[in-house]
């Protein structure tokens, strides 16, 4: 039986309640910030930037998922990731999610504190599935079609909204049979997708909030909102908040952003209208 409410830490994942996760890539080479934060001292600083900005969670990856990236090892991503989790523990009880699809890289980040694994594979790795309910952690399962170095050379689907719910829904029961409960689902936008396959996401996010688990989506800064505006990756903020107000506007529990002030501003106003999930 899905759980539509559970806690993380001191937070509450719910749908009507949106809650913003800040992004903070600790790598050279990420599509948006790659290289600015890859210093531990530096990330640390930033985490508690966007935790006083009023991101309610952090997602730290230490990997890149642009398209046409390369994969990074084992070790390096522990040496990115552990001490950054670590130094942010320390200040802070934010919950914190770790983005990687490495098994190691995720127990690592969990036992130095971090509460999420954020999967952009899905946890089709059954290693990582162990690892999720050895530690009893909340997960996200993302949908991704190929690899980060192979999803945007042509992807196709004969319907997304239906191939990727049925892949989210499978997941998610593989996690539950493991003994995994708080799960998170994220349609993975730009992830292995044109623009009218993200759109079409988008456009259906009931249809996905109706499996019974809340959703993440993570728009920020992705380029079919250059592909729709023309806008480069520093001038999207404005098609991303459009973007992810629809989302919660339909019921999705947390939007994951790189611009966190401005989120917490725009769904301040969104909150005191009273925008409810449909």
């Amino acid at each position: 039986m899905p759980l539509k409410s559970f806690k993380v830490g001191g937070v509450t994942v719910r749908a009507g309640h949106p809650l913003i996760m800040g992004v903070l890539n600790v790598t050279p080479d990420s599509f948006s910030d790659g290289g600015r934060y890859a210093a531990t001292r530096g990330a640390v600083a930033r985490a508690l930037e966007m935790e006083r900005e009023g991101a309610n969670i952090l997602d730290i990856g230490g990997e890149s998922s642009r398209p046409g990236a390369a994969p990074v090892t084992t070790d390096e991503e522990l040496r990115r990731v552990v001490p950054v989790i670590a130094g942010v523990r320390k200040k802070s009880s934010i919950p914190i999610s770790i983005d990687t699809a490495k098994a190691d890289v995720a127990h690592a980040a969990l036992e130095a504190g971090a509460d999420i694994i954020n999967d952009i594979t899905g946890f089709i790795n059954s290693a990582m599935v162990a690892v999720a309910a050895r530690h009893k952690a909340a997960v996200i399962v993302m949908h991704m079609q190929g690899s980060p170095r192979t999803m945007q050379k042509g992807p196709r689907y004969k319907n997304v909204v239906a191939e990727v719910s049925s892949f989210l829904r499978k997941q998610a029961a593989t996690l539950e049979k493991s003994g995994v409960r708080r799960i998170i689902l994220d349609p993975g936008i730009g992830f292995g997708k044109t623009v009218e396959h993200n759109l079409a996401l988008l456009k259906n996010l009931p249809r996905l909030k109706k499996l019974g688990y809340p959703v993440m989506v993570g728009a920020s800064r992705k380029s079919f909102i250059g592909a729709l505006t023309g806008a480069g990756v520093d001038d999207r903020l404005p098609g991303t908040l459009a973007a992810h107000l629809w989302a919660v506007s339909q019921g999705a529990a947390i939007v994951r952003a790189h611009d966190v002030a401005a989120h917490r501003q725009a769904l301040e106003i969104i909150e005191k209208i009273a925008v409810k999930p449909v």
